[in-house]
């Protein structure tokens, strides 16, 4: 079964000065794009699971050759969410740092291929 993952509407002044944390719960993540073909882009992560690659049936697809079909994976467990490299050719990195498996925080900026994610979490109640 594959998961859709919309555009969150917010304003487009900032990659996250505009992003009213408190509107999400804390179980809630978020991506911008910052940087490759889709910049401006802003994905909920609002499931358990969410697959990141070149594959089409990616929940977040990023169409270019420098991304693995099946590339990573963004796990929510309770209110915490992780990347997970899975098995790239190009390598997963958190903050420049290349990663198979690493927790995530505000502002953490994750790199697969050549785009440039933002996290944010919610700070909402449940």
């Amino acid at each position: 079964m594959t998961t859709t993952h919309t555009f969150v509407d917010t304003d487009d002044s900032g990659p996250l000065a505009d992003v009213d944390l408190s509107s999400f719960r804390a179980d809630q993540g978020l991506f911008v794009v910052l940087e490759g073909s889709k910049t401006g882009a802003r994905y909920s992560l609002d499931s358990d699971l969410v697959r990141v690659g070149r594959h089409p049936e990616s929940d977040i697809f990023l169409d270019d050759i420098t991304v693995s079909r099946r590339h990573a994976e963004i796990v929510r467990e309770a209110t915490t969410y992780r990347v997970k490299d899975v098995g790239s050719l190009n390598g997963t990195y958190l903050n420049r740092r290349r990663v198979d498996d690493a927790d995530l925080l505000d502002g953490d900026e994750v790199r697969i291929g050549k785009y440039k994610l933002i996290f944010a979490h919610g700070t909402g109640p449940l």
